[in-house]
């Protein structure tokens, strides 16, 4: 069932009935759907839990400012605030896995536990400088030597698959998210963390997910999904189900 929260800043679809235990957050440029049949699993178990649409993707809308992660995680925090009393179990993948690490180390009353997959947490290289056309582009535009038409046929020609598709807020958002590591959040964490990652991962690769590790003081454990990839909501469901109850048992 399709609901609003947070005063219709958000949309998502909640699973099950009673207290909403669980609390499902997709990647970059997914949807709430994605965790469809981890969702209705739980719900056979007598778990409750809500899928949340991040802002600007699926049913809720974009945001007015952009920003990265840690944006993000204030405004998805008075959803979750009214979502449940109780400190819920987080599920983040990829980008949403990034939202709910910084809202497990910003605001811990919240969070009872966090199960992430396919999470950019640290960077993998040191940001690096557009290339010099698209810079030389950009600052013809900026002296309104060059239109916007041409600016954007620049922009799909040298930004990545995202950054093409991505429009208007969503496009700085991407850009912000890219530019961030969360070594500081890592370290501030005090829930129990269950990295649950696809074996051959190629965005986000399994190395990532265990130096992330290393920087954790609290509880933590690392399954490694045999044959998946980096879509686990999708290829191996049964296992972020596996992973939410030994988080809801502890």
């Amino acid at each position: 069932m399709l609901r609003s929260y947070g005063d219709s800043t958000l949309f998502g679809e909640s699973y099950g009935e009673g207290p909403v235990r669980v609390v499902w957050l997709h990647g970059w440029g997914r949807r709430a759907e994605d965790f469809n049949v981890a969702a209705r699993s739980l719900a056979e178990r007598s778990v409750a839990s809500v899928a949340l649409d991040l802002p600007g993707f699926g049913t809720s809308p974009v945001p007015r400012v952009s920003g990265g992660a840690r944006h993000y995680a204030e405004l998805i925090l008075p959803a979750l605030q009214e979502i449940a009393d109780e400190p819920l179990v987080l599920v983040g993948h990829s980008f949403g896995g990034s939202v709910a690490t910084v809202v497990a180390s910003a605001h811990p009353k919240v969070v009872r536990a966090l199960v992430l997959s396919g999470a950019p947490l640290l960077r993998l290289t040191a940001p690096t400088s557009a290339p010099l056309a698209y810079r030389a582009r950009r600052w013809l535009h900026a002296k309104a030597l060059l239109s916007d038409a041409r600016l954007e046929a620049a922009r799909q020609k040298y930004g990545s698959s995202d950054y093409r598709r991505a429009q208007g807020v969503l496009r700085d958002v991407l850009v912000a998210s890219v530019n961030e590591s969360y070594e500081p959040e890592l370290a501030e964490l005090r829930v129990p963390v269950d990295f649950v990652w696809g074996e051959h991962d190629l965005e986000i690769p399994l190395d990532e997910a265990k130096r992330a590790a290393l920087l954790l003081k609290g509880d933590h454990t690392l399954h490694v999904v045999t044959g998946a990839g980096h879509f686990v909501p999708l290829e191996a469901p049964g296992e972020l189900v596996d992973a939410v109850e030994r988080a809801l048992a502890q």
